[in-house]
């Protein structure tokens, strides 16, 4: 009977210092969560942007593969500036583009960036990590476009 509530002692030890364990990560997690809150602000300064997707290659035309680099300046109140270098599959490649727009961002680090490039508009939904060093985003508009990018702040010497 003795080794059965050693046994018994054994596994509640290692299960409730999971758990302590577990819990303590939580906390930490959910401290950092409410710690970390962003605004327009947490965006500023120079990201490069790396693209890839799919959209359609002209009006009516076929859907095309496309990929892409883009240098994006944001103000920190809401207004960037953008240079893009794209190739499409079909449409070839558009050299230094430029584009301009207006970003929201949420304290909970989500945003809508909208872009407004020669000819049309794009709205992109942001999510900002690394406490704003990196951005991923996803292009939700206009629909026939599904284009991801992946945003890193330049880190100027």
């Amino acid at each position: 009977m003795g080794r059965t509530y050693v046994a018994i002692a054994i596994v509640a030890g290692v299960t409730l210092t999971g758990v302590r364990g577990i819990r303590a990560h939580d906390v930490q997690d959910n401290e950092r969560g409410r710690r970390r809150e962003c605004s327009v602000a947490t965006l500023r300064g120079d990201y490069g942007i790396q693209i890839q997707g799919t959209r359609p290659s002209g009006p009516g035309g076929p859907m095309e593969s496309i990929v892409g680099v883009v240098i994006r300046t944001y103000d920190g109140r809401g207004n960037f500036e953008q240079i893009d270098n794209v190739h499409g599959s079909i449409s070839g490649t558009v050299p230094d583009r430029p584009g301009f727009g207006t970003y929201v961002v949420n304290a909970d680090c989500t945003g809508v960036a909208y872009l407004q490039l020669p000819g049309f508009a794009i709205e992109e939904r942001l999510v900002i990590v690394d406490n704003g060093l990196e951005l991923r985003s996803a292009t939700m508009n206009p629909s026939p476009v599904m284009v991801t990018g992946t945003h890193r702040k330049i880190q100027h010497n």
